[in-house]
């Protein structure tokens, strides 16, 4: 009969993307991580697997928590005030982040994604699900006429898409309000939000 585990898997979850996000893939260890998450490395082998295994798990549990949750919250809302909120939260995060660690999905995506074809897939399958919400989003607004129909929904979501990455990378050097906020003022005119 197999042993229950004698950890929280979200704490621990938690922990290790904390370590990855603040060092990255390639100058986190094993040995960080384990005493990040409290456990032996023996432990997290068994419960984990190797680096990889934990990171591509660390990664899906980060994407559920921040994108998936954000999502969950915001397509509640009209699509305007969505994509308004959605932006919103990510300049103040952006802004509060006093390590600069960014995002980790993006942060993988120039990291690891570029020399790891199973990550590569991993990544731009989530950044096609933050395009496909933008999609929706700009859809549903200019079918009810809050949103500029100028410009097709599709455009207008890859615009969205590269603004964001453009905004947490950016915000990585100069996390000031003023310019993030700054990068979005056109965008909101092109999709024709009066904010």
């Amino acid at each position: 009969m197999a042993r229950p585990r004698e950890f929280d898997e979200t704490a621990v979850l938690d922990a290790a993307v904390h370590q990855f996000w603040l060092y990255g893939y390639e100058a986190t260890s094993v040995r960080d991580l384990a005493q990040s998450m409290g456990m032996t490395g023996a432990s997290l082998y068994n419960a984990f697997g190797d680096k990889r295994s934990l990171f591509r798990k660390a990664l899906a549990h980060y994407v559920a928590k921040s994108f998936g949750d954000r999502v969950s919250r915001f397509e509640q809302l009209p699509p305007r005030d969505a994509i308004v909120a959605f932006f919103d939260e990510i300049v103040a995060r952006s802004i509060s982040d006093e390590d600069r660690k960014g995002c980790l999905l993006i942060n993988s995506a120039l990291e690891v994604a570029p020399h790891d074809p199973e990550f590569q897939e991993t990544i731009a399958g989530v950044l096609v699900e933050v395009e496909d919400f933008f999609r929706r989003c700009v859809s549903a607004g200019q079918r009810s006429g809050h949103i500029s129909d100028d410009q097709s929904a599709d455009d207008l979501a890859r615009i969205l898409l590269s603004t964001l990455l453009g905004i947490r990378v950016l915000a990585r050097a100069r996390p000031e309000r003023a310019l993030l906020t700054g990068l979005l003022r056109p965008v909101h005119a092109l999709l024709g939000l009066q904010v």
